[in-house]
């Protein structure tokens, strides 16, 4: 057999009156600006004709005027920042593209004045080795006849 619970209606129906609830809207209050009045000055009194043909009569009210808006920069610091940062970066790869530009052309440099360097000390030692005329310095033996004897030379 079922208990009745909270959410379940027991086995026998029962009617109850039912009453509904409509909510009252509640118009919303509009705040008017208040105006500072000078002792001894009354301000004046103002009436106005509506279409419908009622008269609506109170005091005029000086509009508010808002207050001056701070000027608001043409670009915004965000964008300035970012144009910055890509300013700076493109100098950052000129400067390393102007960097390995340099070393680059330093090692050919180099590179040629290893050559010049082995072509002419090359150029050098060829001559000092085939050149025949003028022997200058050092002892000059002449050879014309050797007799070796018993591991002995005679000249």
């Amino acid at each position: 057999m079922k208990e009745p619970t909270a959410y379940s209606h027991p086995a026998r129906h029962e009617t109850a009156a039912v009453e509904i609830h409509h909510p009252t809207p509640i118009a919303p209050a509009h705040t008017v600006p208040i105006v500072p009045v000078q002792p001894g000055t009354i301000p004046t009194v103002a009436s106005v004709v509506l279409p419908d043909g009622r008269i609506v009569t109170g005091y005029a009210i000086e509009p508010t005027q808002p207050g001056p808006v701070a000027a608001k920069p043409a670009v915004s610091r965000t964008a300035v920042n970012v144009a910055l940062g890509g300013v700076g970066f493109l100098a950052v790869c000129g400067g390393l593209l102007l960097l390995t530009t340099f070393i680059t052309a330093l090692t050919a440099l180099i590179t040629q004045l290893i050559t010049l360097a082995a072509v002419i000390f090359g150029g050098w030692i060829a001559v000092q080795v085939f050149s025949a005329s003028g022997h200058s310095g050092g002892t000059t033996v002449n050879i014309r006849k050797a007799v070796i004897k018993r591991s002995h030379f005679h000249g």
